[in-house]
């Protein structure tokens, strides 16, 4: 999609930013009507600016030119900038990282969109961050056409929640007899909680984190995320925390 010449006060999300030249930098947008942008920000590290340029602030940016690289000429706030820390804001981060990985510039997506602000505010601010995840993850598979069968088996059968399944990949669950067949063996029960996301328990959270896990990294094409190396590496010690304090 191209764009126009000039855009005044667009809502949008600071995702990501860095130095550009000796003063300027440029700043990754994910924005309500023209998708993810990325727009120079001149002489913005020489200068104070009355709207941060940081991750997790929400405003109404305004650009002109076209192309791959936009310039920013104007940001507005839009509401308060969001706050977190540890865990919590990784999984900021790791949401971030999914959306400059796997979306195109400038492509219009307002669902992306939507689907980013309702979890970036999940994520920052109510309990059970796992489970905005989760979501969101799910949710980008959908609206990018990627989307998990989780209600039908690979026989065109209901999925059924007492039944244990076995995922391939771009073909869907394949029942099967024993509940240990392998890594992306998640019970049924589980699909059916992605499908309506909401999950009962860290059990079911788990098998839907080591299935979308998985999805993701296909569309990854291989490539690491380097937020999740940290989120598992913050994972393993507070695993052997919880372990020494026993």
């Amino acid at each position: 999609m191209s764009l126009p010449g000039r855009v005044s006060l667009e809502a949008a999300w600071i995702l990501h930013r860095r130095p550009y030249r000796d003063s300027s930098e440029i700043v990754d947008l994910i924005t309500l009507d023209h998708g993810r942008i990325s727009a120079v920000s001149r002489g913005s590290r020489s200068r104070r600016r009355k709207v941060p340029l940081e991750p997790f602030q929400p405003i109404h940016a305004s650009w002109a030119g076209k192309g791959e690289l936009v310039t920013l000429t104007g940001a507005e706030p839009r509401g308060a900038g969001l706050r977190a820390t540890g865990r919590r804001l990784m999984s900021m981060f790791y949401v971030n990282e999914l959306l400059l990985r796997l979306t195109e510039k400038q492509d219009h997506q307002p669902d992306i969109f939507r689907l980013y602000e309702s979890t970036i505010r999940g994520v920052a601010e109510a309990p059970h961050e796992a489970a905005w995840l989760r979501n969101f993850e799910s949710g980008l598979l959908n609206v990018l056409g990627y989307g998990l069968s989780l209600d039908t088996d690979t026989e065109g059968n209901a999925v059924q929640a007492n039944t244990y399944y076995h995922y391939r990949l771009e073909e869907g669950p394949q029942r099967v007899i024993d509940e240990r067949g392998g890594p992306l063996t998640v019970s049924g029960e589980t699909l059916l909680a992605i499908k309506a996301g909401s999950y009962d328990g860290p059990e079911q959270l788990g098998e839907a984190r080591r299935l979308l896990t998985a999805a993701m990294d296909l569309y990854l094409g291989g490539r690491p995320l380097k937020t999740r190396q940290v989120l598992n590496a913050m994972r393993s010690r507070s695993s052997r925390t919880r372990v020494l304090a026993k």
